[in-house]
C-alpha cells in the first residue's frame, strides 16, 4: 500500500477541533500524522493548496436498490456515484426486493459491499416487509452489523409497534430512522399542499402530515428514553419540534436533504416530475427554517436521500411518477451554498457531513486523528461546475438541478488510504 502525503491544505477536523493549514500523512491505510510540515521522502504527494482536507464525507440516507431493482441502481454504481460526490461511507435503506428485514438479505448486501469503491453500510428494516406490523429480525441483522433500522419510504403508523421497536433496537445500540408522514393526512399527495398544488390541480400533502408524526415520535422516544432519528426534515414545524425536544434532553437527531434547503415547491411547476419527492418540496419559510436548523444545530446532519429511478418511472403524468431524486453527486455542491451564503462555517458543514453522521450510525469514521482509518475528502471550495446528469456515475438521471451552476466540489476521495475518485 502506497504512502500518501497531502500537503498545504486547510485541514478541517471538527472531531478534534482542528482547522488550519497542515500536512497530513497516510501510511498503511491509516492517518499517521497531521503536522505543520512533514518531509516529502519518497511518498506520493497531493498538493492541496487552496483546498480543504476533511474526514471522508458520510451519507446516512441512500437507496442503492439492490437486491431487486438493479435497473435503477446497484451497490456498485451507487458506490461509484458516492465516490465522485466525495463520500467515503454511505448507509443504504432497506426498501429493496426482498426487503432487508432478515439476516440473509443483510448478508447479500454486505457481500456485494466488499467490492464497492466506498464503505457501504446496510440499514435494516424495522418491520417485516415494511408493513408496519410485526418486527423484523432485528437481533439477527444487528449481529451481522446493520448500521441502523428504518422503514424509510413508509412511516410506522402504529405507535405501539414503534415503541416496541425503539425499546428492542436500543438493546443492540441501534437507532430507528423514521420517515415521518401521517398517510391518513397526506393521502399520497404528489407535492406540497398549497398554492402550487392548487394551480396545477394536483392533490397535495400538507406539512402537518409530517409535523404530527414528528411530535408523536419525539414523545415516544422521550418516554422510552431511546434514540430516534428523523429523516429528511422538510417543514418549519418539525424544526421547531426537534429544537424544543433537544432542549428537554430527548435523544433525537435529524437530517436535512439538500433539495429541501435549496429549492421550493415552485420547482414542480410545469409538472416537472424530477421535482417530485417524499416528503415534498415545501415553501420559502420552510427552506429558511431548515437552514436555520442546520446553522444552530437543531438539525444534526445533511443526507442526500439519493433515490434513483429509471426514465420510464419519471417520464409519466405527475401523479403517476415515482417519488425521489438522485443526490450523491450534487449533495456537496448544493450544501456548499450554505458556506458561501454565510449560514455555516466550513467546520460546521464538515461536521454535518462527516463527524455527526458517523456518530448517528455508530461507525468509526468522521475523524482525521492519527491512528484513524484514512478516509479523506479533499474539497475545492471555489471550483465552479455545472450539473450535467448525462455525466452522473449513478444509473439515475432524475434531478431537478440539471444545468445549475454550483461552487465547491470534491476533487479527491480517499478510502482506506486509496484514491477512489479524482476530479
Amino acid at each position: 500500500m502506497t504512502d500518501l502525503l497531502i500537503k498545504n491544505g486547510r485541514v478541517i477536523d471538527p472531531a478534534n477541533g482542528v482547522d488550519g493549514q497542515f500536512d497530513l500523512l497516510i501510511e498503511k491505510g491509516k492517518i499517521s500524522a497531521v503536522k505543520k510540515k512533514i518531509s516529502d521522502g519518497s511518498r506520493k504527494i497531493i498538493d492541496a493548496k487552496g483546498k480543504w482536507v476533511a474526514p471522508g464525507l458520510i451519507d446516512i440516507h441512500t437507496h442503492f436498490r439492490e437486491p431487486g431493482y438493479e435497473y435503477k441502481e446497484t451497490i456498485e454504481t451507487g458506490a461509484r456515484s458516492a465516490a465522485v460526490g466525495g463520500f467515503t461511507s454511505v448507509a443504504c435503506m432497506a426498501n429493496t426486493n426482498p426487503v432487508n428485514d432478515c439476516g440473509s438479505v443483510t448478508e447479500f448486501i454486505l457481500d456485494k459491499a466488499k467490492s464497492a469503491l466506498v464503505n457501504v453500510h446496510p440499514i435494516g428494516a424495522v418491520t417485516r416487509g415494511l408493513k408496519g406490523e410485526a418486527l423484523a429480525d432485528i437481533g439477527e441483522m444487528a449481529q451481522l452489523g446493520v448500521a441502523a433500522l428504518s422503514d424509510d419510504g413508509k412511516c410506522i403508523m402504529n405507535g405501539s409497534v414503534l415503541r416496541a421497536a425503539m425499546q428492542y433496537a436500543s438493546m443492540f445500540g441501534l437507532t430507528i430512522m423514521e420517515h415521518a408522514d401521517d398517510s391518513a393526512i397526506s393521502q399520497n399527495g404528489s407535492l406540497n399542499e398549497g398554492e402550487v398544488s392548487s394551480d396545477l390541480g394536483l392533490t397535495g400533502a400538507p406539512a402537518i402530515a409530517e409535523d404530527v408524526i414528528t411530535a408523536r415520535d419525539i414523545s415516544i422516544a422521550e418516554y422510552c428514553k431511546a434514540p430516534i432519528h428523523l429523516c429528511h426534515v422538510s417543514t418549519a414545524g418539525c424544526v421547531q419540534l426537534i429544537r424544543h425536544a433537544k432542549d428537554r434532553g430527548v435523544k433525537v437527531t435529524a437530517e436535512a436533504a439538500p433539495h429541501h434547503f435549496s429549492i421550493t415547491e415552485d420547482a414542480c411547476r410545469g409538472y416537472n416530475t424530477n421535482a417530485k419527492m417524499a416528503p415534498p418540496l415545501r415553501t420559502d419559510s420552510d427552506v429558511t427554517a431548515i437552514i436555520e436548523g442546520l446553522s444552530d444545530g437543531a438539525i444534526d446532519c445533511i443526507a442526500s436521500d439519493h433515490a434513483p429511478h429509471s426514465l420510464f418511472e419519471k417520464e409519466v403524468e405527475f401523479d403517476n411518477a415515482a417519488f425521489g431524486i438522485v443526490g450523491l453527486e450534487t449533495s456537496l455542491g448544493l450544501s456548499m451554498a450554505l458556506v458561501h451564503g454565510g449560514h455555516m462555517t466550513p467546520a460546521k458543514l464538515i461536521e454535518a457531513m462527516s463527524y455527526k453522521p458517523a456518530g448517528i450510525i455508530g461507525i468509526d469514521r468522521g475523524t482525521l486523528k492519527p491512528g484513524a482509518v484514512a478516509d479523506v475528502t479533499i474539497i475545492d471550495p471555489g471550483l465552479e461546475w455545472t450539473v450535467d446528469p448525462s455525466k452522473f456515475k449513478s444509473k439515475g438521471r432524475n434531478t431537478p438541478f440539471a444545468g445549475r451552476e454550483l461552487k465547491g466540489k470534491a476533487v479527491y476521495t480517499i478510502v482506506k488510504g486509496k484514491v477512489v475518485s479524482k476530479c
